[in-house]
């Protein structure tokens, strides 16, 4: 992974902030996440330039996308353009690729409708987007506070794992520049688009930007394991398919070691990530896909 990137340091080149940053949403019955989201983008600070933000709207039947038409004039307002996609076809990869086919900014953002973006994120990314090269961005990954006990303990121990503590995670959101979003076509129907682009990538191509964004985790004990079932399907996946892109994973390995640490530093949370584990590992993934908090 390359160091956090500082969006002053030397040699960095500077962004043109006239140039349109795309945010790509997709979102299926997200009424009670988008306007959140939407609100932390369009508080930005002013180095986030100018912003076109598509909400790939797929196969909604609540109030997602009435929702975001309520927040249009708030873009025009800041001069960004925000659009909302809509199409009765469900599918999240679906509605990635529909949005590219309109997006008009060569540097893309897509992020997880129940993502909320602290303000200097975009500006960061926008700075970070503009190395020359293929490059991969993301923010500084914090973990929402969850309601349950359980989510609370397994999250305890999930953000000590090497794979998080190496940064550059993209877990609901990461960016690619021009040269980076050619490293691949449409996204293929799988279950997990967000390691299927990040290993598109080498390690010394990844940055973390120091901005955070708060990423949900799924609710209780039954919630935690369908949704790490189908991560871990989604990633065996990508494996299977797309053989090539195993070498750019590199990701540090707990072992042995390891674990005793996490068992001693974190015991209720080591004993929640176990018996999430194990229940995984005791029935076979239904397939499909789910992200963090579902």
């Amino acid at each position: 992974m390359s160091p956090p990137d500082q969006p002053s340091s030397p040699g960095a080149a500077k962004p043109r902030d006239d140039q349109p940053l795309t945010v790509i949403i997709p979102a299926n019955n997200e009424a009670a996440w988008i306007g959140r989201c939407l609100a932390a983008l369009l508080a930005q600070d002013a180095a986030a330039g100018q912003v076109e933000v598509i909400v790939a709207a797929n196969a909604c039947t609540d109030g997602t996308e009435a929702i975001v038409d309520t927040f249009v004039p708030q873009a025009a307002a800041r001069g960004w353009t925000l659009i909302c996609q809509s199409d009765p076809r469900p599918g999240k990869t679906g509605a990635l690729n529909r949005a590219d086919g309109i997006a008009r900014g060569a540097m893309r953002v897509y992020l997880d409708a129940d993502v909320i973006c602290e303000p200097a994120l975009l500006g960061q990314l926008r700075v970070a987007l503009a190395r020359p090269g293929p490059i991969y961005a993301t923010g500084t990954l914090a973990v929402a506070r969850a309601q349950s006990w359980v989510t609370r303990r397994y999250a305890s121990l999930w953000t000590r794992l090497p794979f998080v503590q190496g940064g550059a995670v993209g877990a609901g959101l990461f960016a690619v520049n021009a040269a980076g979003r050619a490293r691949w076509g449409a996204f293929p129907a799988i279950i997990s688009d967000d390691t299927y682009v990040r290993l598109q990538f080498a390690p010394e191509e990844r940055v973390e930007v120091p901005a955070r964004y708060h990423w949900p985790m799924v609710e209780g004990f039954a919630g935690l394991v369908r949704v790490r079932r189908r991560q871990d399907a989604g990633v065996a996946e990508v494996y299977r398919l797309y053989p090539a892109l195993v070498a750019n994973d590199r990701k540090a390995p707990l072992g042995r070691a390891g674990l005793a640490r996490l068992a001693l530093t974190v015991p209720l949370g080591f004993a929640v990530y176990a018996a999430v584990h194990l229940a995984v590992r005791l029935r076979a993934s239904d397939g499909g896909w789910s992200r963090g908090q579902r």
